[in-house]
């Protein structure tokens, strides 16, 4: 009998394993994972040097691996950092479980898409994201926690991006520290695409343009921004979807940068801004009770799968009501 190389042996035991585990089932199912396939170019790596190498884990994140907070499996059993991997064997990374603490509360949350990574909620108006000074409870996160121990979950509530209190529509809400890390850097890299609408004072002629202007805090205001000259750069693209009677536009809007009160400042420079804007513009109670802006679509490749997301948000129905009277005025209403 020919002598076999430990390659060969290892290749044989590899599949003996895979076999075992395929029919075992996996306690972890419902925890964020990540799968990886090591090929030619990996053998002799060390998990550790794929994780950072090849999946783009932060030193923090593999360091919580080396404590013992989360779970790597080689061809299904579990194996430290710094094992050694061959070619063909199937690494399964199973995230540190952290978990929020918030107060649980019967807040409504709309649930718009939803995997083991990441949550797509639909924001209500008139609900602050997370507990602040000024609004310690009653929040979305408040809402977040009282669902996930409803449906017997546990995960931290890591919130990519922010929308204003009265601003309604998508948020995205990651359930572990990479997705939230990987999503935040596609942000900074455009790679994320955000589509807003808004309905806006006066009629903007052109059917399309960029607001390219700078921000920064508008004085020693520690609430305002404004278009200052030595500001963070930003730019809003707008497209006019309907010009209404009585002096209004709707407006499409994508943000190629995602700076603090973005699109309410750059459309009030342009001399638009937006119906119900009270930091802005004005409070207009008789046609909207807060501004009208919402965040209706955005889409952006799965930080996991690499499968495309495109998730949309319908306009809420304040919003709906607003574009009706409008579409029915003959006359300017509380014109600016």
């Amino acid at each position: 009998m020919k002598n076999r190389s430990n390659l060969d042996i290892e290749t044989m035991l590899t599949a003996k394993i895979r076999e075992s585990v395929e029919s075992a089932g996996d306690p972890d199912a419902d925890r964020g994972r990540y799968s990886y396939t090591v090929t030619d170019a990996d053998h002799g790596s060390t998990v550790r040097q794929i994780m950072k190498k090849r999946l783009g884990f932060s030193g923090r994140l593999i360091a919580k691996f080396k404590r013992g907070l989360g779970t790597v499996k080689r061809n299904g059993v579990p194996v430290r950092n710094f094992a050694e991997v061959i070619s063909g064997d199937v690494l399964d990374i199973i995230m540190p479980e952290d978990v929020s603490h918030f107060e649980p509360e019967d807040i409504p949350v709309q649930v718009i898409y939803e995997d083991a990574d990441l949550i797509l909620v639909n924001k209500q108006p008139g609900v602050t994201v997370h507990p602040t000074k000024t609004h310690p409870a009653g929040t979305l996160a408040n809402g977040l926690m009282k669902r996930m121990l409803e449906k017997g979950d546990r995960y931290k509530i890591r919130f990519v991006n922010r929308l204003d209190m009265d601003t309604s529509g998508i948020l995205i809400v990651a359930r572990n520290s990479h997705c939230q890390d990987a999503i935040s850097k596609m942000m900074h890299q455009d790679q994320v695409e955000k589509y807003y609408y808004a309905i806006v004072h006066g009629i903007v002629e052109n059917d399309e343009g960029t607001i390219d202007a700078p921000l920064g805090r508008s004085g020693e205001d520690p609430v305002r921004r404004a278009v200052v000259e030595d500001g963070s750069p930003s730019v809003t693209h707008y497209r006019v979807i309907e010009r209404l009677s009585g002096g209004f536009t709707f407006l499409r809007l994508r943000l190629e940068t995602g700076r603090t009160h973005q699109i309410r400042v750059h459309l009030a420079h342009m001399g638009h801004p937006i119906v119900g804007d009270p930091l802005y513009g004005k409070e207009e109670p008789e046609l909207i009770g807060r501004q009208a802006l919402h965040a209706g679509r955005i889409v952006f490749l799965h930080p996991v799968s690499g499968e495309p997301i495109d998730a949309e948000a319908p306009l809420p129905e304040d919003f709906q009501s607003l574009l009706e009277q409008l579409r029915g005025s003959d006359q300017p209403v509380n014109e600016q």
